[in-house]
């Protein structure tokens, strides 16, 4: 398999525009899943560096996964684990007993979405620095 972290780490900072984007237009749920997208692309950018393959989507199990590699700080989990809380319900109405995504998210929730999503990325490019 070809290495290609170079692709997934580019396309992460991209979602990370695209959240902000989002968060600007007002559509803080896509915010909020966007900003998910960018840490689990960050993340699976690392461990194609390392030449291992990295399957799911929570972010925090990918995370938890490099442990065997490097130090994981709290901050970066609890930011992993955040995330994960966007990946389905900020998408579909029955993650909710009525209304839509768009009724429950708020700019707060992308304001932090986007934090959390951007030390994740920073964190990953770090490892991928190295």
């Amino acid at each position: 398999m070809a290495e290609r972290s170079g692709d997934w780490i580019r396309q992460a900072e991209r979602d990370m525009e695209s959240a902000k984007a989002q968060a600007r237009d007002e559509f803080h749920e896509w915010a909020c899943f966007i900003s998910q997208q960018a840490a689990e692309k960050a993340c699976k950018a690392v461990f194609q560096n390392w030449g291992a393959e990295a399957w799911g989507h929570s972010v925090s199990n990918l995370i938890k996964g490099m442990k065997t590699k490097c130090d994981i700080s709290e901050e970066i989990s609890d930011a992993a684990r955040n995330l994960d809380r966007y990946y389905i319900p900020s998408r579909y109405p029955n993650g909710f007993d009525s209304g839509t995504p768009a009724d429950y998210f708020t700019g707060e929730d992308a304001e932090h979405a986007i934090r959390d999503s951007e030390r994740i990325l920073l964190f990953c490019k770090d490892l991928l620095a190295r």
